[in-house]
């Protein structure tokens, strides 16, 4: 069976549980503590390199890392039911938007995720601990992100720049949505998946920009996700409620 390495509030994490569960793929799921950093311990790092979540061991020597990668792989394996468009064309405006969402609202989304979850912890970190840590992380950009939450916390201006930026997300989405209910052609697809942590967040952090009269089309696509049996199976839970109910931390 295969096993996967996730963090519950990971929005790339969310992304490989939903296809999971689109597939009906039994897995083993190994959660990921990322307060305690076990992203950046060696046994993880030798199945994503970026040391970051998630992780999908397909077997004993055989890792994958990122979701978009993951997730196409388990189309391939487990063709039914298609989550990615037959035409060749809209297959590639598909990734294309995926790519979209990892280049721009996925930082934006970070900001405001570290900054309500791991922000209390790595606050608390004394100058060694700090260096200890960040000395383990791989990439230069996540070390830069674990010191801002650390010694210079996001301002107010910036999470709201974040905020308005991710919600450019939506603008996106409703220019997408025609007259058929998925974001590329007329079926639920990994494009739709890619966009469901977003607007998730989106619900908790600006519901109004999700209401009937400010973007009809984005609206009843969130019905219809919510609708889907995946989306409970996955487990895409409320963001402040799932911090209460668990030790473990977002991610991105």
């Amino acid at each position: 069976m295969m096993k996967l390495f996730h963090g519950w509030l990971s929005s790339a994490s969310r992304r490989v549980r939903l296809c999971l569960a689109e597939k009906g793929v039994p897995y083993e799921s190994i959660p990921i503590d990322m307060s305690r950093q076990e992203q950046h311990s060696p046994a993880f790092l030798a199945m994503n390199p970026n040391g970051v979540v998630p992780a999908l061991l397909i077997a004993p020597g055989r890792p994958l890392h990122e979701s978009s990668t993951i997730c196409e792989y388990l189309d391939e394996v487990h063709p039914e039911p298609p989550l990615r468009p037959h035409d060749p064309y809209q297959r590639a405006v598909m990734r294309n938007f995926v790519r979209w969402t990892d280049e721009r609202a996925l930082p934006r989304l970070l900001i405001l995720n570290w900054s309500q979850a791991l922000q209390p912890v790595a606050s608390q970190w004394t100058a060694e601990q700090l260096r200890e840590r960040l000395d383990r992380i791989p990439t230069a950009e996540r070390r830069e992100a674990w010191l801002r939450i650390a010694r210079r916390p996001y301002t107010q201006e910036e999470k709201d720049e974040a905020l308005a930026g991710l919600v450019g997300l939506l603008d996106k989405m409703e220019a997408m949505l025609g007259p058929a209910p998925w974001l590329v052609g007329a079926s639920y697809s990994l494009a739709d998946i890619a966009a469901v942590p977003f607007v998730a967040r989106l619900e908790e952090l600006a519901p109004d920009q999700l209401l009937p009269a400010t973007r009809p089309r984005v609206h009843g696509w969130w019905q219809a996700v919510r609708e889907r049996p995946a989306f409970a199976m996955a487990r895409i839970e409320r963001f402040d409620e799932a911090l209460r109910s668990r030790a473990g931390g977002p991610g991105a």
